[in-house]
């Protein structure tokens, strides 16, 4: 086990395409012509239709899954539906996201009211709880128990991302930063749910499309990770320069010790880039060189 706590942690390059594609809107999207879809995930969140498969609607996933953590535990189909994305996820029945459908469910206050019930529900579930309508968060009252569960359910990290990711799509871009700087916080000072800092910081610091947010999370997990020679993320003279500044233990992120506010501007939405085209015919060398690019694109982003 002491090997395996102080082996040096791996960068995922699949991360790394994965989340600059989502920050740059998808640049490869084709198939989003921006058409009008049936619209079911805004069918959906105005409980016009269940989801599928399980046949379950919104309002019954708000008032009788809330608190049910069994239920939200093992139940793997809800989760694509309650935080859609512009990218396919596991339940084949789940519809990806269009521009189209994300500019009409911002709009719709009903499916925006019932978006912001389901996250403050896995917010719950996590042992977090929404604190106020900017999006900071703090300690929910069953916060051990479920930071025990948390860092012991990893599957629970790729239902974050989602979360994050969708919270951009649909309007809540500036609710990832409290939310990303609370699990630091918890992961690398107070070290309730330590698990989860390398998917914090492979996943969730990158769903952030604001690169100076991004910045400033990754100057603070730098601060507080041990052992400071190990921490890979952000530019590499950052880390050179800032490698020193460790091991400080800092005063909570707020006032009371279990909550994290931000006081953050709204961040700039990027503007659409292309990429450098389709990888269909390359060569595997070609598709690596690519892949790699793309990485340290997560780096690049970090610098001045």
């Amino acid at each position: 086990d002491g090997t395996e706590l102080t082996a040096k942690p791996k960068r995922s390059f699949y991360a790394a395409r994965d989340l600059y594609k989502y920050r740059h809107q998808y640049p490869q999207n084709f198939k989003d012509l921006r058409y009008q879809n049936d619209l079911c995930n805004l069918r959906f969140y105005k409980n016009k239709i269940p989801f599928k498969p399980d046949g379950v609607y919104i309002e019954e996933v708000l008032n009788k899954w809330k608190g049910d953590y069994e239920k939200l535990e093992h139940n793997h189909t809800y989760i694509q539906w309650l935080f859609p994305l512009r990218e396919q996820g596991l339940n084949f029945y789940a519809k990806e996201l269009t521009t189209y459908e994300i500019e009409e469910f911002k709009k719709t206050k009903e499916a925006i009211r019932r978006f912001l019930l389901a996250y403050k529900m896995m917010l719950e579930f996590f042992g977090i709880k929404l604190i106020d309508k900017t999006g900071n968060v703090a300690r929910a009252a069953n916060w051990q128990e479920r930071f025990q569960h948390l860092n012991e359910s990893q599957h629970n990290y790729l239902r974050i991302t989602r979360i994050l990711k969708s919270l951009g799509e649909l309007g809540y871009e500036s609710f990832k930063s409290p939310l990303v700087k609370f699990i630091l916080y918890e992961a690398l000072v107070e070290d309730t749910i330590p698990n989860i800092k390398q998917s914090a910081l492979e996943y969730f610091v990158y769903t952030i499309r604001d690169r100076r947010e991004r910045r400033k999370l990754l100057r603070f997990a730098q601060q507080h990770y041990t052992p400071s020679e190990h921490f890979i993320w952000g530019p590499p003279r950052k880390q050179k320069s800032e490698g020193s500044k460790t091991n400080k233990k800092p005063a909570s992120p707020t006032s009371a010790p279990s909550s994290h506010i931000s006081k953050h501007k709204k961040p700039k939405e990027p503007k659409n880039t292309s990429a450098s085209g389709s990888s269909a015919g390359k060569t595997t060398e070609e598709r690596r060189v690519e892949l790699t690019k793309n990485g340290e694109e997560n780096d690049r982003d970090e610098q001045e």
